[in-house]
């Protein structure tokens, strides 16, 4: 059920036309949407196939000539909408389609729909007490780390992730009672084994502190933060043991918002324009240049600050990175 706790002003509503004989009108009001769907006289006998995600129309209303306008009126938390947090924003996305075969073929009209709304000060997600990760309190500080669902919305109900998708590894730090604080990932590696060993089979994520290494060689990225004490890592799936138990092993540091230097700092690769750039403030991306040599804190105040900031290992896991091959197998092996 929709709370007032994920409601904001909305900040854009989608208008299109997708062909010459179909026009979509979108309305999005504070906690729902309202959509009319212009269709052609071939379609007004089959208004029952019409959908927005699960719901059919809720209205139908024939026009003198001939054609129809199909309403759709329902709660954003209806109709299987999909929330996805994206920086400063929340987005509803759903699709209207038109499927006059069965289900088995696929739909005959796909029109995607979305509603954005500017995220409420201070909203953070609803899983600051995860059911899987690891919760560690230090100084006062309590550490999480957790794999979220495809919506960044909660905690993931399966730890089976299929080659080549995306592991959002969520990471932050309950601050309590402290001064604000900045969560950095300072370093991460993914291994076949819950501790490392000198034997393990080691790929590495995060490397020279905070440089995202599988930023340059593959897909992933560090996500916009929605708050600074907590930083979601957006990881390709990778082959790691072949299709063994992988754990995420990685420091976790609760830092200085106002301290950025060559040894603290988060920071993606730009393929477009071939450099790192710092993800809380482009504009200082200079602290990253040395993510290519070796990075370590070089500003009086950043070493002033070291002996004041905690950090904490963290691992998650296990998790089963499957192909088409070996899913049935793997499982099998799911923790509940």
């Amino acid at each position: 059920m929709m709370t007032p706790l994920y409601l904001g002003v909305v900040l854009l509503a989608v208008f299109a036309t997708p062909g010459a004989n179909a026009e979509i009108k979108v309305e999005c009001a504070k906690d729902s949407v309202r959509i009319t769907w212009r269709i052609n006289v071939d379609m007004v006998p089959h208004a029952a196939r019409l959908f927005l995600g699960t719901c059919m129309p809720s209205r139908l209303t024939v026009l003198p000539t001939g054609e129809g306008d199909a309403i759709f009126n329902y709660k954003l938390a209806e109709c299987k909408f999909i929330r996805l947090i994206k920086g400063k924003s929340i987005h509803f996305q759903n699709e209207l389609t038109y499927r006059p075969h069965a289900r088995s073929k696929p739909a005959a009209f796909v029109h995607p729909i979305e509603c954005v709304y500017k995220r409420p000060e201070g909203w953070i997600p609803p899983f600051l007490n995860p059911g899987v990760g690891i919760s560690v309190g230090r100084g006062g500080l309590v550490f999480h780390m957790a794999l979220l669902n495809d919506e960044l919305t909660s905690i993931a109900k399966t730890n089976i992730v299929p080659l080549g998708s995306f592991m959002p590894i969520w990471a932050a730090v309950e601050q309590r009672s402290h001064q604000p604080l900045l969560l950095l990932m300072e370093h991460c590696v993914a291994t076949t084994s819950p501790e490392l060993q000198p034997e393990s089979q080691v790929h590495p994520i995060i490397t020279n502190k905070g440089c995202l290494l599988d930023s340059k060689t593959g897909n992933s990225k560090f996500l916009p933060r929605y708050q600074s004490s907590a930083l979601t890592l957006y990881l390709q799936a990778f082959q790691l043991g072949g299709g063994q138990e992988v754990y995420i092993h990685c420091k976790l540091v609760a830092w200085d918002p106002d301290v950025f230097d060559d040894g603290k700092k988060t920071c993606n690769y730009k393929m477009e324009s071939g450099s790192w750039e710092l993800l809380d403030d482009s504009s200082k991306s200079a602290v990253c240049r040395c993510c290519d040599s070796t990075c370590e804190s070089r500003t009086k105040r950043g070493l002033d600050w070291e002996s004041h900031a905690f950090s904490h290992i963290s691992v998650l896991g296990p998790l089963i990175i499957t192909d088409s091959s070996d899913s049935k197998e793997a499982r099998s092996k799911l923790t509940p």
